[in-house]
């Protein structure tokens, strides 16, 4: 005979243990992400500091030097969708990089990966932080480009989409250098990289200034990410081509990271 043994009834017992549903772990995970982005001098002086002293230097000197870029329009015109781009390579690249290099240094991932909190959950929760900080750099970008005398009129579909692929292809790319050098060397390899592009990716200044060479540079991440969102607001066009690029990079950075990252 089997005894009959009477459950309590549901919420007879407080606290419940247990982990907090997915979604409220990914949102957490993501304000702690972002809040010490912005915490971090270094990453502070990438995401928003170099991006605006770029802004504001070229402006005001290509207009003293008469810069001539092949366009009639205004330099600002030019410049500012173009650092918008470098703000989403700076996040969502360098600023990604560095930080899960030590994280992985320090065994803060190793530590996470023992919480409730699943690797996809780890992963879309910086996801969603670089998309906040990066918010927060369009606000502060396209504000003092305003006050150069820019006048904004995006193609929001376009100018969307850029900032999306962009920041999958340079986020799985960040990973993969993070995932696989140990953090001095990721450090090391994530700014020289970013010194590369800026200087000759044609993330800040449009492919037609790099003569010959913009062949080669526009199948580059930052080539494409610059023409996408230049082409969003200086043409209110979706730069399809441009984006298939940055689609390209991303499966391929998401690929390589999946079989070559290292939790620890």
């Amino acid at each position: 005979m089997t005894e009959h043994v009477e459950r309590p009834p549901a919420g007879a017992f407080a606290p419940a243990p247990g982990g907090a549903p997915l979604g409220r772990q990914i949102l957490a995970q993501a304000s702690m992400e972002a809040r010490l982005m912005l915490r971090n001098g270094e990453q502070l002086l990438l995401a928003v500091v170099i991006p605006v002293m770029i802004l504001v230097g070229g402006v005001t000197a290509g207009e003293h030097l008469n810069l001539d870029l092949a366009d009639t329009r205004p330099l600002v015109d030019i410049f500012t969708p173009g650092v918008l781009a470098l703000a989403v390579m700076s996040t969502s690249f360098t600023s990604l990089a560095i930080a899960t290099g030590f994280e992985r240094r320090y065994g803060v991932i190793k530590r996470l990966g023992a919480s409730p909190l699943p690797r996809i959950g780890l992963l879309a929760g910086k996801v969603l932080a670089l998309l906040a900080v990066e918010l927060i750099q369009m606000f502060v970008i396209g504000g003092i480009g305003q006050l150069l005398g820019w006048s904004p009129r995006p193609g929001a579909i376009g100018f969307f989409l850029a900032v999306l692929l962009g920041t999958a292809a340079f986020a799985s790319l960040g990973l993969l250098v993070a995932g696989t050098l140990r953090a001095e060397a990721t450090l090391a390899a994530a700014n020289l990289i970013y010194l590369l592009l800026l200087a000759g990716g044609a993330v800040v200044l449009p492919l037609s200034a790099y003569g010959a060479y913009g062949h080669v540079a526009h199948w580059l991440p930052s080539g494409a990410l610059g023409e996408a969102i230049r082409g969003a607001f200086l043409d209110n066009a979706i730069r399809w081509r441009d984006l298939g690029v940055l689609l390209g990079w991303a499966v391929i950075g998401t690929g390589l990271t999946a079989r070559t990252f290292k939790w620890e």
